[in-house]
């Protein structure tokens, strides 16, 4: 009797193809022709870039999303965003509390698949809908916020779907707006630059799902009480303070001779700058040009891109607790410490090792990638300039674009959607597999030392 060969597949493979499968499903909608507005066409490789841009909540675009898609492209879109932000949340969230509750890789992915009733997987149904309905009814007040400057700039009708857009799409960093027209097609939010209601709605919708539920969820449960919270939201809050207050006052001083900023005052700028350190960590949505940065600006952009979000949001990137272990870790080592502390808690150097290896996979990749667009690309089509910061820009799933995508060849944007991919799903999964337990090896070889620094 031959024996049978059973694949047995970890939950994150599963999540890959699930995001994969979308995605693909997603672009034979967006190339039906009643997807597209009368007198355009769209080839199959753009709809896949953009159904995979949607689904990795990313952004980039070939097209402008106003004036290429009709009503049903657009919300195959907006449906892709809400799946790939809050569905990818939901999924991974849950998979961290099984995590913390010590269970066996087979038993989560019984958990996650078995419709049954047991107290377990009763836990794990109210979990979901607490992560569900608490995004919706974020996104929701959102939107309502939003209404007040669309509906009188719009119509009832326009500007309501439109506060619900750009709600899903700041909430879900996803980064993808309908604000442009057909002379003016890729603007963005530039048009609300100065406008504090519709900015700093979209900042604080970035934030909040820039966070994720392990985060607002622990706040909630300690009643606001942050001394009560656990060290990892303690940690995340501090850095992304951090980050979004030092990212601010560095393009409040970098972009101070911006063109852009022509006219504005001191709060006009620095409402700008605070939103331009808001999007830059993975959210996708500017208002502020970023053709009319400064070189500075261009690196700080970069930087922020490349850091991201929090781990089990909708955001992309290194990710704030890999960036803040790295961080502490280094310190550790300088001062030639043997533990690496921070408060009352310990920090094992395994995790600064885990750290460290997603850090050096995302480096290889961006410059790999870059080299790669860079040869297949003519310079006056992509410079290295541009394939750098489309790069960063595509495997942190952030979405700023400083160039043509449409213009680009078949290869550039294959490449880009598996950036896109990778830094949606792939570096999340490698990260979580090598935190899974191993059993040590029997032999341990012997010690011998390697010169560095």
């Amino acid at each position: 009797m031959k024996k049978k060969i059973r694949y047995k597949l970890s939950i994150w493979r599963i999540l890959a193809l699930g995001y994969l499968v979308t995605m693909v499903l997603g672009s034979v909608l967006l190339i039906l022709p009643f997807a597209t507005k009368a007198g355009q066409s769209t080839s199959f490789i753009d709809a896949l870039f953009t159904a995979a841009s949607a689904t990795f909540i990313t952004g980039l675009a070939p097209y402008d999303t106003a004036t290429h898609w009709t009503l049903f492209g657009q919300l195959v879109m907006l449906f892709l965003m809400q799946l790939g932000g809050l569905g990818f949340m939901t999924i991974v969230s849950i998979i961290f509390v099984m995590f913390k509750q010590g269970m066996g890789l087979h038993e989560r992915r019984v958990m996650m698949m078995d419709a049954g009733g047991g107290s377990n997987a009763l836990g794990v149904k109210k979990l979901v809908i607490r992560i569900v309905v608490g995004s919706l009814i974020i996104e929701a007040v959102g939107a309502l916020l939003l209404c007040i400057r669309f509906i009188p700039q719009f119509g009832a009708l326009k500007g309501i779907y439109f506060s619900i857009w750009h709600s899903v799409s700041a909430f879900c960093n996803a980064g993808f707006d309908l604000m442009g027209t057909a002379d003016a097609p890729f603007v963005s939010l530039t048009g609300y630059a100065t406008d504090p209601l519709v900015s700093l709605t979209i900042c604080l919708l970035i934030i909040l799902g820039g966070l994720g539920f392990c985060v607002w969820g622990d706040v909630l449960d300690c009643k606001f009480n942050l001394k009560k919270a656990q060290l990892n939201t303690k940690v995340i809050l501090i850095v992304n303070a951090i980050l979004l207050l030092g990212g601010t006052a560095l393009f409040l001083v970098f972009e101070r001779d911006n063109p852009a900023y022509d006219g504005y005052n001191f709060g006009q700028k620095l409402l700008a700058s605070f939103f331009n350190s808001t999007t830059a960590r993975t959210a996708g949505l500017s208002t502020t040009p970023l053709d009319s940065m400064s070189d500075s600006g261009y690196m700080l952009t970069l930087l922020l891109m490349f850091i991201g979000g929090s781990s089990g949001s909708t955001a992309g990137g290194l990710k704030v607790g890999t960036f803040a272990v790295i961080t502490m870790g280094m310190f550790g080592v300088f001062r030639g410490r043997r533990d690496i502390n921070i408060g009352k808690r310990r920090i094992e150097y395994s995790l600064v090792a885990r750290s460290l290896a997603i850090l050096t996979a995302c480096l290889m990749t961006i410059i790999v990638s870059t080299m790669i667009i860079c040869a297949v690309e003519k310079p006056e089509v992509v410079n290295f300039h541009d394939a750098l910061f489309q790069s960063v820009s595509a495997l942190s799933t952030t979405g700023l674009g400083i160039c043509d995508i449409a213009s680009q060849c078949w290869l550039s944007k294959i490449i880009l959607i598996i950036l896109m991919f990778a830094g949606r799903v792939g570096i999340l999964t490698f990260a979580l597999a090598l935190g899974e337990k191993r059993t040590a090896a029997e032999i341990r070889y012997p010690v011998e030392n390697i010169l560095i620094g």
